[in-house]
């Protein structure tokens, strides 16, 4: 029905309802047939006339009423209202006394006819009652704004496949109430129950505001039923139309572990990033790439990709061009090898830096366990021309990211990783570039992470390998650990380490079981295979040894070890021999510089 159609009949309605109105109070109020008398032809007019300006005023006429709220029933009210105003004081012009019980009875009446025509209206149109019958039968958890909302959506998209049967909430208060026609059946413990008395077949989380371990207890419940759980985006993306009731996600592992978000302290970063340049090694890794997602928010004057591999450079500069648009941003992109220290050198005495981000490492445990030469070359030497090259030519500030490994190490990788993190400490101490360590544990989602291996190993039917039921770690998301990194640098003062205070380690065993229930699958179905610990690895990772523990954060969830021994002399003459060493022998050596297990020169006989 065209505007112009609607409009017409609902002035034509209008009209018939105000005359009804007004007659049908007559007679009530004075138990008469003669209710056309010339004060109540007046009177009728006068508020037709009114009803229908106010109409057009307020808008009455313009309401979608199959979406109608308590929005539209106030401009009923207040078109009503005014309207027997405006006869009242008619009346008292032209016949010097207001008819009050006439008024009063016809204002009850008008509200009741108008309200009860626009809500047989929506009653007779209302998308709700044309719903399919094949829509699945969804549970809403949260009867908040956010699950209102998505009812309300779910109620009103034809498209939509889901079909609003209750709500859960733990509001006592809200139990047992209908909201928008849906009642809300019982709070999360009885979720496994409603579930199974009501048919569920999908269940969508809709409590933005929900913390992590809220979530876990939530999906704990959920993973009990067979129903399908996804959660609500942001409520701001609903809001505005980014995404749409199709849009639900499917709860991540990320949204499982973790933290509060880092409030990051935006003045100092501002000030350290903003119109320098800033370089990142490693830039199309996945901490690299987004280090450098979350730096180009704070509009440097030039950002500089440098990667080994082409491809994941190219993707992340696609990237980052795509959002920029219009902005100022400069970003310059160089293919080189940490490990070539003149290319280095030639690199940052081109564009001068203010600031470098060190994410380039060869970070995988058991590869570097079988090739330890390529871990010093990498790790080591690759660290040692980007740091000489930073001191060498003034750069304000190096961050080297390193890991929760480099921790009493049993890994080459670790090993190394400590070994860059002496030296960098070691130049602090001699150079005006402030040179810092960031230590972090396992990032969810990045190349070396378990996550990627586990996700496969159910799409092929499993089982999951896992090396031991009790291995536990420290789990941190990408952007997390990227924002840690950016903090550190406004941070440093030169020397630290920082740590982020990563919560409680996680088994890696549950992480598997939580990826298996998040696919839809039991446990059962896939199965966990224990493979024994492998080479390099411990049961559990720290973040800091016992000579580096400091207990004061100096900023929320952040901080800073106290710097160690350093066995500079000995690395040096490990760099010196390394490629001669048997790849036993080099990771003996490794270790045992690593963990300082080195007391004199002696130690450090290599046979050539």
């Amino acid at each position: 029905m065209t505007y112009l159609q609607r409009l017409s009949l609902f002035f034509l309605a209008d009209s018939c309802i105000v005359l009804t109105a007004i007659f049908f109070s007559r007679f009530l109020v004075d138990a008469t047939t003669n209710v056309v008398t010339i004060s109540i032809i007046i009177t009728s007019l006068s508020i037709l006339l009114c009803h229908h300006i106010f109409s057009f005023f307020f808008k009455l006429y313009k309401k979608a009423w199959e979406y109608a709220s308590i929005g539209e029933l106030v401009i009923i009210f207040k078109v009503v209202t005014f309207s027997i105003i405006i006869a009242a004081l008619l009346q008292k012009i032209v016949f010097a006394e207001i008819y009050v019980r006439l008024l009063a009875v016809t204002w009850a009446l008008h509200i009741l006819l108008i309200g009860g025509f626009r809500l047989c209206w929506r009653m007779c149109s209302d998308p709700v009652k044309k719903k399919n019958i094949n829509k699945k039968r969804t549970l809403i958890i949260g009867a908040g704004s956010a699950g209102t909302m998505v009812a309300r959506q779910l109620l009103n998209n034809r498209d939509a496949d889901l079909f609003p049967i209750g709500f859960i909430d733990d509001d006592v208060y809200k139990q047992k109430l209908h909201i928008l026609g849906v009642p809300v059946v019982g709070g999360v413990i009885s979720i496994k129950q409603v579930v199974k008395q009501l048919e569920i077949e999908h269940i969508i989380i809709a409590i933005p505001s929900l913390s992590k371990k809220e979530l876990n207890i939530i999906f704990e419940e959920c993973t009990k039923t067979s129903a399908k759980t996804q959660i609500l985006p942001m409520l701001e993306d609903l809001v505005t139309g980014k995404v749409s009731v199709n849009h639900f996600r499917d709860v991540q592992v990320e949204d499982l572990l973790g933290r509060k978000p880092i409030e990051l302290d935006i003045k100092a970063i501002s000030k350290s990033v903003t119109g320098k340049t800033v370089l990142v090694t490693g830039a199309g890794g996945s901490i690299g790439s987004e280090i450098c997602r979350q730096i180009i928010k704070f509009n440097p004057g030039t950002l500089v990709l440098l990667g080994h591999g082409e491809n994941s450079i190219y993707s992340i500069e696609m990237e980052l061009k795509g959002e920029l648009k219009e902005s100022p941003v400069k970003i310059i992109t160089e293919i080189a090898d940490t490990q070539d220290a003149e290319k280095m050198n030639s690199i940052i005495k081109n564009y001068l830096p203010e600031v470098i981000y060190h994410a380039a490492a060869h970070k995988h445990v058991p590869l570097m366990e079988r090739n330890p030469d390529e871990a010093v070359k990498n790790n080591v030497i690759g660290t040692i021309n980007v740091a000489n090259a930073a001191n060498w030519h003034g750069v304000k500030t190096f961050v080297m990211i390193s890991t929760d490994k480099a921790v009493n190490p049993t890994s080459v990788m670790g090993a190394t990783k400590r070994l860059a993190e002496m030296i960098i400490q070691s130049m602090d101490k001699e150079s005006k570039t402030k040179f810092v360590a960031v230590r972090f544990g396992n990032v969810l989602g990045s190349r070396g992470s378990v996550i990627p291996l586990f996700k496969r190993q159910i799409e092929k039917g499993g089982p999951i390998t896992v090396t031991h039921p009790d291995m536990v770690r420290y789990f941190m998301t990408i952007p997390e650990a990227s924002r840690l990194v950016i903090q550190a640098s406004a941070l440093a003062n030169g020397g630290e380490i920082f740590v982020l205070d990563m919560g409680d380690p996680v088994k890696i065993v549950d992480l598997a079981q939580n990826l298996i229930r998040l696919s839809g699958n039991t446990v059962e179905e896939i199965g966990i295979e224990f493979t024994g610990i492998r080479p390099g690895e411990k049961l559990y990772e720290e973040l800091l040894n016992e000579n580096e523990v400091n207990e004061e954060q100096i900023y929320p969830k952040i901080y800073v070890g106290k710097t160690s021994e350093l066995f500079i002399q000995e690395i040096n003459h490990l760099l010196l021999h390394f490629q001669s060493l048997e790849k036993e022998e080099l990771r003996e050596m490794l270790l045992m510089i690593a963990n300082r297990n080195i007391h004199s020169n002696e130690a450090l006989s290599i046979s050539i």
